[in-house]
C-alpha cells in the first residue's frame, strides 16, 4: 500500500472506512468490521447508544481502544443541529476527529452545502478535526479544504443508492485540485466501485449499506477490503495510457518472417 492514510496526524494502514448501522445486530456488525480490515468506524451519534449501560452498547462489541470511532451527524438537517451533535460527542467520548454531514431533505438525502460550509467553519474554529461529507461539486470541496477540514468526502452517488461513481469527471477535478485527503463517501454499491475510486487516486472509501445489506455481509466486507487494496496498488503502479487505435503487444522488430 506504499504509505499510510494520515488523518489528523494519525496514520492508518487501511483505507477502507465502514459504518456501523443497518446490520441485524451488534454481533454481525463486529464480524463484518473485522472482515473489512477497517480501522475507522463511523458512528451516528443520534442513532446509536453510546451512554446507556442498561441497553446494548456498540462499545461492547467494537473496542474503542482498537478502532477509531468517527462520530457523524447523520440525521442532522441544519448546521446548528450538526454542531450541537458533535459538541455532545466530544463531551461524551472525547472524540475530536468527526464526520460532518448536513442533509438538505428527507427525500433525496442530498447534502446541504451552504449549511455544511457554515458548520465546518465553526467546528474547525472550535478545534475539531473535520472530515466533511458533501456533493461532488469541485468548488464546494475546495471551499471546505480552505476552511481547514482535514479531509473532504464527496459522494459517489446518493446515500444508500448503490449506483457507484456517477460523475467521474467531477471527481477527477476534485482530486486534481486537492491538497488534503479526498475520500469517496456514499453511493458505493460493489467492490468494483471501490476499485475505480481508488484507481482514480482517492485516499480512501467510506461505505456502509453495500456491506450491511449484502446477502452475506461478512463475505462482502472482505471483498471490499481486497478491492480497496487492489485499487490503491493499481493507482500507485500507474495505468497504461489510453489510445485511440490498436497497438500490437508483440514488437515488430526481430520478426522471423
Amino acid at each position: 500500500m506504499s504509505s499510510p492514510l494520515t488523518l489528523a496526524g494519525r496514520a492508518y494502514t487501511s483505507r477502507l472506512l465502514v459504518g456501523t448501522g443497518r446490520y441485524k445486530d451488534f454481533a454481525e456488525t463486529k464480524a463484518a468490521i473485522e472482515a473489512s480490515g477497517a480501522e475507522i468506524v463511523t458512528v451516528a451519534v443520534r442513532r446509536v447508544n453510546l451512554g446507556d449501560k442498561n441497553a446494548p452498547m456498540l462499545q461492547d462489541y467494537i473496542d474503542p481502544q482498537k478502532y477509531t470511532y468517527l462520530p457523524n451527524t447523520a440525521g442532522c438537517y441544519t448546521a446548528d443541529e450538526a454542531m450541537r451533535t458533535l459538541r455532545l460527542a466530544r463531551e461524551a467520548g472525547g472524540w475530536n476527529l468527526v464526520k460532518l454531514e448536513v442533509i438538505g431533505d428527507k427525500e433525496t438525502l442530498y447534502p446541504d452545502t451552504a449549511e455544511t460550509l457554515k458548520a465546518a467553519k465553526t467546528l474547525v474554529e472550535e478545534g475539531f478535526e473535520v472530515m466533511a461529507y458533501t456533493t461532488d461539486d469541485p468548488q464546494t470541496c475546495k471551499k471546505l479544504e480552505d476552511l481547514g477540514c482535514c479531509a473532504v468526502m464527496p459522494l459517489a452517488s446518493p446515500i444508500g443508492s448503490g449506483l457507484g461513481i456517477i460523475n467521474p469527471t467531477n471527481l477527477e477535478t476534485i482530486l486534481k485540485n486537492a491538497n488534503i485527503p479526498i475520500l469517496v463517501d456514499a453511493g458505493i454499491g460493489t467492490p468494483s466501485d471501490a476499485v475505480i475510486a481508488m484507481e482514480m487516486g482517492c485516499a480512501g472509501v467510506l461505505l456502509n449499506t453495500a456491506i450491511a445489506e449484502a446477502k452475506n455481509p461478512i463475505q462482502m466486507a472482505h471483498a471490499f477490503k481486497l478491492a480497496v487494496e487492489c485499487g490503491r496498488v493499481a493507482h500507485l503502479a500507474g495505468r497504461m495510457p489510453k489510445r485511440e487505435f490498436a497497438k500490437a503487444s508483440s514488437p515488430e522488430a526481430g520478426k522471423l518472417f
